[in-house]
């Protein structure tokens, strides 16, 4: 496991990097249909001989199921282990099939446009950047591009731009997009380790050209809470799936339901913080 040494940022500067995951933090996704979607193809098709020797139904396929198992995994690394999870017979040799019909499947989604950017993590992301603190996006999705690519600023309107907590925000320029607003963009990238190992991050802060104890990742998943912390970075954790207790057991150092209860200003100082605390 890649590792760094544990620095709390200067209390003087403050956060001198933002490091977000995309899918659960920026973009309800269809990462996790797809998933359900396809072991249910394959289970009712051609994998229909061996469905009675597993532990799988389209019932016990839940979304604590998919935050525990897939969540923020390497597309290989999470069919493998959710086919392990249900324990599937050859779940290794399955792997590359599931896979690659989540893939065809997710497509197919992204290109319905079949997902919504999270306006407060929109807001989040741009009062970080307007504060000066650089940012970077690090999904270990190989779609987090086309998501991001996908998301126009304008449709939310100056209004929208106005209520980000704790900024002063200017309008996007026509025809700019979230994937517009990062910084480094590490999202994709093949890596020797997925989360919960933190190389992404450690890469990304590189990129941002900032030590890692002087950043902070925003996260949805355990894994990726895990990843943040190994690396010596401070996290932040969003519970949307009625996941707070599982982020905050992995050391989150602040659990939010919706990252308009972040307090911005205090970011300059160092701390992930709650408005009001």
């Amino acid at each position: 496991m890649t590792e760094a040494p544990t620095a709390p940022p200067s209390q003087t500067t403050g956060f001198r990097g933002a490091i977000f995951d995309v899918d659960g933090v920026l973009v309800d996704s269809p990462h996790e249909a797809a998933w359900r979607q396809a072991l249910h193809e394959l289970m009712d098709g051609d994998w229909s001989g061996i469905r009675d020797a597993t532990t799988w139904s389209p019932e016990g396929f839940t979304a604590q199921v998919y935050q525990q198992v897939l969540s923020g995994k390497p597309r290989r690394n999470g069919a493998r282990a959710a086919l392990e999870y249900f324990h599937v017979p050859d779940a290794a040799e399955r792997t590359a099939t599931y896979a690659e019909r989540k893939q065809q499947l997710l497509v197919r989604m992204i290109d319905a446009r079949a997902f919504e950017a999270y306006p407060d993590g929109v807001r989040f992301v741009l009062a970080v950047r307007a504060s000066g603190i650089p940012i970077a996006a690090a999904s270990s999705s190989k779609n987090a591009d086309r998501f991001l690519r996908g998301i126009a600023l304008d449709e939310f309107g100056l209004d929208e731009f106005g209520k980000a907590p704790g900024a002063a925000l200017h309008g996007p320029p026509p025809g700019a997009t979230l994937l517009d607003v990062f910084d480094a963009n590490l999202s994709g990238r093949d890596f020797a380790h997925g989360k919960p190992d933190p190389e992404i991050f450690l890469t990304a802060a590189a990129e941002l050209g900032v030590s890692p104890g002087a950043c902070f990742v925003v996260e949805d998943a355990v894994s990726g809470i895990l990843a943040a912390k190994s690396g010596g970075m401070a996290a932040l954790g969003v519970a949307r799936s009625d996941d707070a207790e599982a982020l905050a057991a992995a050391r989150a150092d602040l659990v939010v339901a919706s990252l308009d209860d972040v307090d911005p200003a205090r970011l300059r100082h160092g701390e992930l913080a709650a408005r009001g605390d």
